[in-house]
C-alpha cells in the first residue's frame, strides 16, 4: 500500500494519506507526478529486463511522448545483496538531478523523500506505482536494510543517474525506511 506522510518540520506529527487519489493529488502540488501502472502482458517472476520493459511498454512510450525520455532499463536489489549498505548510503544523502527521477516499481518497495519549500514529503511507493520527481527538486531515497524492490528507470539524458548533492544533513532529521514502515505500515514489513 502507498503512504504519503508530509512533514512541517522534523519531530512534527506528519499528516497521512493513504488513498491514491490524495497521495497523487497532494503531490502533483508540488510537481510530482505520481501514477499507477498495469502490466500490458503476464508477467513472471523471472523476467528478465527486456520482458519487463515490454510488459510496461505503454505506459512508457506514453511518458516518453509526454517528456521525450531517451532510455530506460530495469534495476533491483534484494535482500542478499552483498552490497545493499553501500548501495543504500549512496541514496540516503539529499540531492538533486538535471533530469528527472523516475521509478517504477514492478516489484517490492522504496521511499522517496522530497524537500520542497518548508516540508518533506515521505513516499513510500509500493509494486505498480510510478514516481517521477521533477529536474532541481531536492529528494532522497531509502530502500532499508534489506532491500528487495525491482524498479524501471526513464532518463532524458545519456548519463543515466547523476546526482548533485546539497551537503545538507536533512535526512538524518526524519525516519529511515525501516522505521517509516514499522511506523505507518507494519502490516507490510
Amino acid at each position: 500500500m502507498s503512504i504519503l506522510a508530509v512533514y512541517s518540520s522534523p519531530g512534527a506529527s506528519p499528516k497521512v494519506a493513504r488513498d491514491f487519489d490524495n497521495i497523487r493529488e497532494r503531490l502533483g502540488r508540488i510537481g510530482v507526478l505520481f501514477e499507477r501502472w498495469d502490466a500490458n502482458q503476464p508477467l513472471g517472476g523471472d523476467a528478465d529486463q527486456a520482458g519487463i520493459l515490454s510488459a510496461y511498454q505503454d505506459s512508457i512510450d506514453r511518458l516518453n511522448q509526454r517528456f521525450g525520455f531517451q532510455s530506460a532499463d530495469v534495476v533491483g536489489l534484494r535482500p542478499d545483496h552483498p552490497q545493499k549498505e553501500q548501495l543504500r548510503n549512496k541514496f540516503l544523502a539529499e540531492h538533486v538531478h538535471s533530469d528527472f527521477e523516475v521509478r517504477f516499481f514492478v516489484d517490492g518497495k522504496g521511499l522517496f523523500y522530497i524537500h520542497q519549500d518548508e516540508h518533506v514529503y515521505l513516499t513510500l511507493c509500493t509494486k505498480g506505482d510510478l514516481i517521477s520527481v521533477p529536474p532541481n527538486i531536492t529528494h532522497w531515497f531509502d530502500m532499508g536494510t534489506a532491500p528487495c524492490f525491482q524498479c524501471i528507470r526513464l532518463f532524458t539524458s545519456a548519463d543515466g543517474w547523476v546526482a548533485d548533492f546539497t551537503g545538507s544533513d536533512i535526512a538524518r532529521h526524519y525516519p529511515d525506511f525501516d522505521e517509516f514502515v514499522q511506523a505507518f505500515a507494519p502490516a507490510t514489513a
